[in-house]
């Protein structure tokens, strides 16, 4: 079941392991702004296992937004109630049956994309990397009907949007844009970061696309909130490998880990990309802020969010910034792209690729290959000097 109200469009995947069962469910209600009328995106990404599901739900009422429930039962479902998500308090609009098969519950919302003018930042670790133009909020962007952008062969589909009012006109030829992409089984895509993943999480790539930007060195960030644990923010963690086989000259893995398992976590490489075939050389360091309470100012309101968890929840947010005044950056060809895993339990852990294997092997082996020489010499060379008849 996928919704109670509105159409739905959707394809399963069968394959070993969990089965991916992705529906679109999409509300023609109006917003009203600018006279315009904008399709309410609601994606469902259900991972199904023998005992357990997982459910994504993305979102585009108000600011982009993924909730991610994981059940202890193969048969739970997801409820939408539309005339409450739509409405001004949509509390209760959407819900996952049955309730108390809940395991896990968790949210991330995408709420501003920042913009700094880089052009007299001579650190590259300066914070901010900038001066800071006006933020814009997510929540004020009109998005495409994702029913038009929806890709079985990948098990993929994309918002696309740009913001209801751009009086310079920075989005007349561009937009940002969230890919979402399950999997059939585990591995990597073929393009870098090449993050590992299993059939059970979910990646995110962010694109901006063709904006003019207002600087000519002008360096993006994005806004991420998610829910907090308690009074408490979510932990961050570090990874350090000695393999960039994956991902060029990147050694690190960040994590966002949402409590003891069985939790969500989010993984992602420090590092953004300002060309399409995401090479080594138009790789962008990101930086990462520290996961700090939004008490302080007001957030834009996500309606899913507010639907599953209600209005009392507690929000935490970090800042991902991409690039530096030095470098390749996204005044290459106006493009830029990130990419995260979302994922409930353990989350994949990169094992040395077979390149880095290979070439240890080779380095541990020299040595004792040279022992090995050097022992059968001395052992010929004592054997030759005991032919010899003492001279008297």
């Amino acid at each position: 079941m996928c919704g109670s109200e509105g159409p739905r469009w959707g394809w399963g995947h069968h394959a070993p392991g969990p089965t991916l069962l992705l529906s679109v469910l999409v509300s023609a209600a109006p917003l009203g702004l600018l006279g315009e009328e904008t399709r309410q995106n609601l994606l469902h990404i259900r991972a199904v296992g023998t005992s357990s599901t997982l459910h994504y739900v993305w979102g585009t009422t108000g600011p982009p937004a993924a909730l991610l429930v994981a059940t202890s039962t193969p048969h739970s479902t997801l409820a939408v109630n539309w005339s409450l998500l739509l409405s001004p308090e949509p509390d209760g609009g959407l819900t996952v049956l049955p309730t108390d098969s809940i395991r896990f519950s968790s949210a991330l919302v995408f709420t501003r994309l920042f913009e700094f003018d880089s052009t007299n930042t001579s650190e590259v670790s300066a914070k901010p990397p900038g001066k800071p133009y006006a933020p814009y909020s997510l929540a004020e962007f009109s998005w495409n009907n994702i029913s038009d952008f929806l890709d079985p062969a990948t098990l993929s589909a994309t918002f696309r949007g740009h913001p209801i009012h751009d009086p310079t006109g920075a989005f007349a030829n561009g937009s940002l844009a969230f890919r979402v992409q399950a999997f059939p089984s585990s591995g990597r895509p073929a393009q870098a970061p090449r993050l590992l993943h299993s059939a059970d999480t979910c990646q995110l790539e962010v694109a901006l696309l063709g904006a003019r930007p207002r600087g000519n060195r002008s360096v993006f960030g994005l806004e991420v909130v998610t829910l907090g644990q308690g009074p408490d923010c979510p932990s961050m963690q570090e990874q350090r490998s000695i393999d960039d086989e994956y991902a060029p000259a990147v050694f690190q893995l960040n994590q966002l880990l949402w409590g003891s398992l069985p939790s969500g976590f989010v993984q992602w490489r420090p590092v953004a990309f300002s060309q399409r075939q995401r090479g080594r050389d138009s790789a962008l360091p990101c930086r990462t802020s520290t996961l700090h309470p939004t008490l302080e100012y007001p957030l834009p309101q996500s309606a899913i969010v507010r639907a599953f968890f209600g209005s009392q929840a507690n929000f935490c947010a970090l800042n991902l910034t991409f690039g530096a005044s030095t470098g390749p950056g996204y005044w290459d060809e106006n493009y830029l792209s990130w990419s995260m895993l979302l994922g409930v339990g353990t989350p994949p852990v990169d094992s040395l690729s077979p390149l880095i294997l290979g070439i240890m092997a080779v380095a541990l082996g020299a040595p004792g290959l040279m022992l090995l020489a050097g022992g059968v010499f001395l052992l010929l060379g004592q054997k030759q000097c005991s032919e010899y008849q003492p001279i008297n």
